[in-house]
């Protein structure tokens, strides 16, 4: 049996190796809480940093960069006529706008709410049902719904336009939500295409659209004028000629129109004065009998020596 000293010294000892264990634990939890400190505020300053970044514009705009001239990508920046419009405004409030391209059938409900975005432009047609949601500012460029289609397979043809009934019982195809859609969409429901076994099919821009018709997804694509152009110009084995509807003869046939114009929540009336104040001055006409729109759309065009800026 051990003697009570070397119990007593055992005890001493055992203690001794606790309280070191005990401090190399404290040392590792004090360590260790002073790196979860850490975390919490690096955190907590780039969570602020996000607030002031997303506080640091004062307006944002959206819009989908496929519709050229009037917006499109080039080497990762968004260039086209309306991105000249909104810095325009820019300039004119000396205020900082974000553009934010987004999916084409979400600018004006994104608008209209005032959260996700004060403004849209992207080649937005007035219409009485976004005229409910949203404010338009004054009209800025007429377009003619224009029919893309192979050359080797075009549609009936006559005084160097195609009608709706040429396109009967075709599939054809447009931009979901923009007006092509919704006009092939109208004709169907209740119109010259009602009851012809016509199909129509949404896709994510007209040049998918485009390309659907190389692909034997359907049959004709519709897309706004200048949009139906670029996209032939630099394809050879489309061509495109002007949608219109019938009359009692074809002389009497008129076009499918629409205005663009930008679209703007409903309360912020200082965007929408200064949008209608830049659009006023870029739609008067200069001596050589152009306007400044219509001069931006010759140049992202590509019809000018002026290069995309």
């Amino acid at each position: 049996m051990r003697s009570t000293r070397t119990r007593v010294t055992i005890f001493l000892c055992y203690n001794k190796l606790m309280a070191k264990k005990a401090g190399r634990v404290k040392k590792f939890f004090s360590g260790w809480w002073t790196l979860v400190a850490l975390i919490v505020v690096l955190t907590a300053l780039n969570t602020v940093t996000l607030i002031q970044n997303l506080d640091s514009y004062d307006y944002i705009v959206e819009t989908n960069a496929f519709f050229a001239p009037f917006e499109f990508y080039d080497n990762r920046k968004i260039v086209g006529v309306d991105i000249e419009i909104i810095n325009r405004v820019a300039e004119k409030l000396d205020a900082k706008i974000e553009i934010k391209n987004v999916e084409f059938d979400l600018i004006i409900d994104n608008v209209a709410s005032g959260v996700l975005a004060d403004a849209g432009a992207a080649g937005l047609t007035i219409t009485p049902a976004r005229a409910e949601k949203v404010d338009f500012t004054i009209p800025y460029y007429t377009s003619v719904q224009y029919v893309i289609y192979n050359k080797n397979e075009a549609p009936a043809i006559r005084n160097e336009h195609i009608v709706w009934e040429a396109l009967a019982g075709k599939t054809l195809g447009s931009q979901m939500g923009s007006t092509g859609y919704i006009f092939m969409s109208d004709e169907i429901e209740d119109g010259a295409l009602k009851d012809t076994k016509t199909k129509i099919k949404g896709l994510d821009s007209h040049q998918l659209a485009a390309d659907a018709i190389n692909a034997h997804i359907i049959d004709y694509a519709i897309a706004d004028e200048l949009a139906a152009q670029f996209i032939v110009e630099k394809n050879p084995d489309l061509a495109a000629l002007p949608l219109y509807y019938s009359g009692n003869t074809p002389d009497e046939d008129y076009p499918v129109e629409e205005s663009y114009a930008i679209a703007v929540n409903k309360q912020r009336p200082e965007l929408l004065a200064a949008f209608n104040e830049v659009l006023t001055e870029m739609l008067e006409i200069s001596e050589d009998g152009k306007s400044e729109i219509d001069k931006l759309i010759l140049k992202y065009m590509g019809l000018t020596e002026e290069t995309n800026g």
